[in-house]
């Protein structure tokens, strides 16, 4: 079975050119694009993976912690980070045997990227493709929603002169040119420095939250009720939900077998960072966070948080980009762009996509309670139910298991102990995070529209201070008038 793996380690690698650096000259200019710009090693994919899953989550899992408690907030966020490691696992491994059994096929990647979609319809066909795809699509397609009212939600907090409806307009505008980024290969140090920015972000939220203290009388009754605690629960299914790109960042790999469990340390780095910064917050601020589902906006203004802000604005620029670039894959392939060797020419191909993202915005600006609707409805499915069950049907058949490229894990049992874990991420996962989960996003989501009701033009913006009126003056009559 050694030799096998080799073998298809081989195949894999052996094949995968078009990321490798043939032919160039090794100038200066050549040797600064490869530092910044040609990623393709375990670093960048653990940069990109950690970076991406962190992002704007980290400024709403203390309205999370509000809702569910400290004790829930914690095991929750334990709870799915394995669950997400496990999914993530899952999917490098139905992404290898999909490129292994193509590649014997004499099949060429040099000039195209394989998709979550592709993989599904090599290993199980058409119904499992677009099922996959609708699903996917949907939730990237929200997903890039969500960082563009997160932009518009934090800037506020810098300068409140325009409302949040105009800063997404001005930040669509920024976002769409993501559309020049070529592919996850070329977010080398895009990653790096998103995740010092959300590294920083989140041990200023921890540190300020500490020496600020507890709020005078401060309140922590989390949970209080049914409706709060699984909305607050969804919304960490989606915190650690992040790997729907994980087939994009893959195919950027020049060794994308080592993936395996790039995700899981990446998903410990981010413990480091949401445990301590939602705790601290919650600690401080308690029940008030239940009004503001963005941490921001308790804290005191100063240089320190202006400085986080920003560094999170561009934060969620490069997560923007992460989560549109298979979306314009997609788009590309559809209408037969995707090969094109003209970078221009991709990019005004791929500006249709940023559309309806940019409407959707501005129609639902809820930042938060969005979080959570899309983990039930969406990425329950995408990143959990889907992969768990594709594993299982694709490995059904004993020939199919003996032949597998990659075996499961000898400590969990093999086979029957990968199985038995996939069937209880699909059952734990639809009952607990589509059924209960899309049952209480979907109340408190539309209890967000009746309160403030769609395209509203600032969404939990305090009511503007009325200028008080100017004295009334009475005038002099003069009572001799007329006598």
């Amino acid at each position: 079975m050694e030799n096998g793996e080799k073998a298809a380690e081989t195949v894999v690698v052996g094949n995968y050119v078009e990321m490798d650096k043939e032919g160039k000259a090794s100038d200066i200019k050549s040797k600064l694009s490869d530092m910044f710009w040609h990623g393709g090693s375990a670093y960048d994919a653990w940069f990109s993976c950690a970076s991406n899953q962190v992002a704007q989550v980290l400024l709403t899992l203390p309205y999370s912690f509000s809702q569910l408690g400290m004790l829930s907030g914690i095991l929750f966020q334990l709870f799915y980070g394995i669950l997400g490691s496990w999914t993530a696992y899952l999917i490098s491994i139905l992404y290898v045997e999909y490129r292994t059994r193509k590649e014997r096929e004499k099949v060429n990647f040099r000039n195209h990227v394989i998709q979550w979609f592709e993989v599904l319809d090599g290993l199980l066909g058409k119904h499992w493709r677009n099922v996959g795809l609708a699903f996917n699509c949907t939730f990237l397609l929200f997903g890039s929603v969500i960082q563009l009212i997160a932009c518009a939600s934090n800037i506020y907090y810098i300068n409140d002169n325009l409302d949040k409806r105009t800063w997404t307009y001005i930040f669509g505008a920024c976002c769409a040119t993501t559309v020049f980024i070529p592919s996850f290969h070329n977010y080398r140090i895009w990653s790096f420095l998103g995740l010092l920015m959300t590294t920083y972000t989140a041990w200023y939220l921890t540190i300020a939250s500490i020496l600020h203290g507890q709020v005078q009388g401060v309140k922590h009754s989390g949970p209080s009720k049914l409706v709060l605690y699984f909305t607050g629960a969804t919304n960490i299914l989606y915190t650690f939900g992040g790997h729907a790109v994980t087939v994009e960042i893959m195919h950027a790999m020049w060794k994308p077998q080592k993936f395996k469990s790039i995700y899981l340390f990446a998903t410990l780095y981010v413990l480091t960072l949401t445990l301590p910064s939602a705790s601290a917050v919650y600690w401080a601020f308690g029940d008030l966070l239940l009004n503001h589902s963005n941490a921001f906006a308790l804290l005191p203004k100063n240089l320190y948080r202006d400085f986080a802000v920003v560094l999170m604005l561009i934060h969620q620029f490069i997560t923007f980009g992460f989560a549109c670039t298979p979306l314009y894959f997609v788009w590309e392939k559809l209408i037969g762009m995707h090969e094109c060797r003209s970078m221009c020419k991709r990019a005004a191909a791929r500006l249709p996509v940023v559309i309806p993202i940019w409407f959707l915005a501005i129609i639902f600006p809820f930042f938060g309670p969005i979080n959570s609707t899309v983990g039930s409805l969406l990425v329950s499915f995408t990143v959990y139910i889907i992969p768990a069950l594709a594993h299982i049907f694709t490995f059904r058949s004993s020939a199919a298991r003996e032949n597998a490229v990659e075996q499961p894990p000898r400590f969990l049992g093999r086979w029957t102990g990968a199985f038995t874990i996939n069937a209880f991420i699909v059952v734990w996962v639809f009952i607990v995070g589509f059924g209960f989960g899309g049952w209480a996003s979907m109340i408190n989501f539309v209890h967000q529209i009746d309160t403030f009701g769609l395209f509203t033009k600032c969404y939990q913006c305090p009511p503007p201070v009325m200028a008080s009126p100017p004295p009334i003056s009475h005038p002099h009559f003069n009572h001799t008038h007329g006598l």
